[in-house]
């Protein structure tokens, strides 16, 4: 039995029911950060500008955007839980580490961004442990394996 398969049996013996609420809801935040990022284009613009490589910029606004809708999606409904999770954890690294580092951590105005942003990298690493839960696709794919 390897390691990945040891900590799934864990999990899913130790899952309370109240922490799949808590997926989706985080599925739904991630959805919506998404949305926002696409939406608001000229702070987009203002990022690829004052930056040197504007090509690499533009790509990874795409990433971040394409990663921050597809995966909210999928961490809401429950669909390939851990790999979506996996996806969405760099992005939060790098706006822990290094968009609310440029601003400083101790700014006034950005110790709510930071917090939020920490508190949802938190939870991504919980998921990432205890996968999808119950309330989930995965799960009833598992239960109905021939439908």
């Amino acid at each position: 039995m390897n390691t990945v398969t040891k900590i799934e049996h864990w999990a899913d013996a130790h899952h309370p029911q109240w922490i799949d609420f808590l997926r989706i809801i985080l599925g739904l935040f991630i959805l919506y950060k998404g949305i926002l990022f696409i939406s608001d284009t000229d702070a987009l613009l203002a990022i690829m500008n004052n930056a040197d490589l504007q090509f690499v910029n533009l790509g990874l606004a795409h990433f971040v955007a394409f990663a921050h809708l597809v995966g909210g999606l999928l961490i809401a409904m429950g669909l390939v839980t851990r790999i979506a999770v996996s996806f969405q954890i760099p992005i939060l690294l790098g706006a822990v580490l290094f968009v609310n580092s440029q601003q400083g951590f101790l700014s006034v105005s950005n110790n709510l961004e930071f917090g939020i942003s920490l508190v949802v990298l938190i939870l991504l690493i919980v998921f990432l442990v205890y996968g999808s839960g119950k309330f989930s696709v995965d799960h009833w794919m598992k239960k109905h394996p021939n439908e």
